[in-house]
């Protein structure tokens, strides 16, 4: 299952957010999307769980947290 890992802080690397979903199981990818101009996080990223049950975990867990000092926001990211 594919997330969707809003408003994460700037300095938060993807160790940091692999790490923090790790805690709820088994991540296959995990990825911030930075801007290509400045190299910059742009705030949000995507975390894949192969095993649904512990993707839904992580999301009920993990949504509203604070983490590096912002409040991120954890859903299912929409199929494209």
């Amino acid at each position: 299952m594919k997330l969707l890992v809003r408003n994460l802080s700037r300095s938060t690397t993807e160790a940091d957010v692999r790490e923090l979903f790790e805690s709820f199981g088994a991540v296959q990818s995990c990825t911030i999307v930075v801007d290509p101009g400045t190299g910059r996080s742009k705030g949000f990223g995507f975390v894949e769980m192969p095993k649904s049950g512990e993707a839904k975990a992580a999301v009920f867990h993990l949504n509203a947290t604070v983490v590096d000092g912002l409040q991120i926001r954890v859903k299912k990211a929409n199929a494209t």
